[in-house]
């Protein structure tokens, strides 16, 4: 046996040494009394000495996570995305993506003999003849409607609360980049069916694409596949629809997640809530167990909505004729904001050399994703004007940054100003009210309502401000009236305990960016550059003294609550 293997086995002086050898030829007498491992922990221990994945859950399953209700928007957004995969999924079984004529012969007799695309046919099947198949049409359309919603809610959370700011800018930009590829996923589902409603919506964005300048048409041909409506363009919509949009989406979301978990969640400011500790539930078993409890809900509410809600009822519009344009043609919400800004602009056109330049079109359809750009790239241009590197896991409460506030208002008064634009038939049929006053409501509205909504979304901050700062000073209002010795009467304050006055008064007023003299000691002038005299002035009007009450001093609270001042 050798030297070598001798000692493996018995060791120095002739002991047994248990090595892995040993162990495999002897055993112990512990292993002996040990029952075999059952399935389950074998095939734990064959997946770990695999993955690794013991360690990583030992590090991330007891991860705490804070715990609000406006938390849960992020989640009915996810929820409402695998509902909506789930269902596309059994759809693609059934739907052919075919612009092939055919004369329906079916079971909605109305439209027996009608000629219409394989595609509206299909659509019709799975409508009246697949079993359930109405029901899932109706929860997929319903959770693209959710699943936009909570995206945009979700988003208007982020950006009121400054949870936006570093380390998430990264995290904020591929949010923002799913919200524009749901607009588009939901666009292309929409157009799917070739009904007449969806067929009027490819004709307007059809349109849309011709207005641009040179490279217009060319575009238009080879989506189209030719003259409008061509022949290729449900056929070509669905592998984007179905395979390219929701893969990238859900890489996406993907990557969101692990940031989301790397980065730990952000915590609204509250005693024990600080920059480097965390106050929640750990995410296993708690946050598990509340997560997959809220995902059969979410699931359970778009499945009576798809159930007693109708939706997108392709059978009454029938199916899409280039000559046709059906009444009271309305994309889903989400696109309203684009229609409105054509619908409402006036019918400009310019004429060089013999090409025609439809400026009524071509600029609305450039301001949409514009105004989108402005809002994905805002967590930058902040970061920019505050020069603050450090990062940010206490949220803001909103009437502490009123200029940011004014702006996230400001942009969901145009948007819902241009919302009714694109609906301004509807709205006139409905409320009986000319449809030209309504046009130019808008076109005036989109001018001065958001600067309205502006200004007054920051006055009602900084008396928010106020009120908070002589709750901290005064206390708390009882509604209970005293009379004083001298016959005065005055109202009785009860004082804020310590946790609220934490919570009043935990945020930071740091002096906002500042050039610095122009002149240094040695009499010599300093160049300022214009884009630092610009970020002055923004860090001034965002965060400087017009933008914000000073929250009270230790003095000061100790000279009021102290002796005669002390509030009754």
């Amino acid at each position: 046996m050798g030297d070598d293997g001798a000692r493996r086995v018995y060791g120095d002086g002739g002991r047994q040494v248990h090595d892995d050898g040993a162990r495999r030829m002897y055993g112990t007498a512990s292993a002996r009394r040990r029952p075999p491992a059952g399935k389950g922990e074998q095939l734990a221990d064959w997946a770990d000495g695999r993955l690794g994945l013991y360690a990583l859950a030992k590090a991330n399953m007891r991860k705490v996570f804070p715990d609000h209700w406006s938390f849960m928007l992020g989640e009915v957004t996810l929820y409402s995305f695998i509902v909506l995969i789930l269902t596309g999924v059994y759809l693609t079984l059934f739907f052919e993506p075919s612009m092939q004529e055919v004369v329906y012969q079916g079971s909605y007799t109305e439209l027996n003999g009608v000629l219409m695309s394989r595609a509206f046919e299909s659509t019709l099947d799975i409508s009246f003849d697949v079993r359930g198949g109405l029901l899932i049409r109706q929860i997929h359309h319903w959770a693209a409607l959710v699943f936009i919603t909570g995206m945009m809610v979700h988003m208007m959370r982020v950006f009121f609360t400054g949870a936006f700011r570093k380390p998430r800018e990264l995290n904020w930009v591929f949010g923002w980049t799913l919200l524009m590829l749901g607009i588009i996923t939901g666009l292309t589902g929409y157009s799917l069916p070739d009904d007449l409603l969806s067929g009027t919506g490819l004709r307007f964005a059809h349109g849309a694409i011709l207005s641009i300048p040179i490279v217009g048409t060319y575009v238009a041909f080879f989506l189209f596949g030719g003259e409008f409506p061509g022949d290729d363009i449900i056929s070509r919509l669905y592998p984007v629809h179905v395979l390219l949009l929701p893969g990238i989406m859900l890489g996406l979301v993907t990557v969101h997640l692990i940031l989301v978990f790397y980065h730990k969640h952000t915590q609204f400011p509250g005693p024990g809530r600080k920059e480097r500790s965390v106050v929640g539930m750990p995410f296993l078993p708690v946050y598990m167990a509340k997560a997959g409890g809220f995902f059969f809900l979410v699931f359970g509410v778009l499945t009576v909505m798809g159930a007693i809600a109708q939706i997108n009822p392709v059978w009454a519009f029938g199916p899409y004729r280039p000559d046709l344009v059906t009444t009271g043609a309305q994309p889903d919400w989400y696109l309203g904001f684009s229609e409105g800004l054509i619908r409402v602009m006036p019918g400009w056109e310019i004429n060089l050399w013999g090409h025609t330049l439809v400026l009524g079109v071509f600029i609305p359809f450039a301001l949409f994703p514009l105004v989108m750009l402005a809002i994905g790239v805002y967590p930058f241009i902040e970061a920019w004007i505050t020069g603050d590197k450090r990062e940010h896991h206490i949220l803001d409460r909103p009437r502490n940054a009123p200029v940011r506030t004014g702006l996230g208002v400001a942009w969901l008064t145009l948007y819902a100003v241009l919302l009714i634009g694109g609906g301004n038939d509807i709205v006139a049929t409905h409320l009986h009210l000319s449809i030209n006053v309504i046009t130019w409501f808008v076109r005036i509205g989109a001018f001065v309502l958001p600067v309205v909504a502006f200004i007054v979304t920051k006055k009602i901050c900084m008396g928010l401000q106020r009120r908070d700062r002589a709750k901290v000073l005064h206390g708390r209002e009882t509604g209970t009236i005293k009379r004083l010795p001298n016959g005065e009467y005055t109202e009785v304050h009860e004082p804020l305990s310590r946790a609220e006055l934490y919570t009043l008064t935990q945020h930071e007023q740091r002096p906002p960016y500042a050039t610095g003299p122009e002149v240094d000691a040695g009499g010599v002038h300093r160049k300022v550059r214009r884009s630092e005299r610009l970020r002055a002035r923004l860090a001034r009007a965002m965060f400087g003294p017009d933008a914000r009450i000073e929250k009270p001093t230790v003095e000061e609270y100790r000279e009021i609550t102290s002796g005669d001042h002390q509030p009754h």
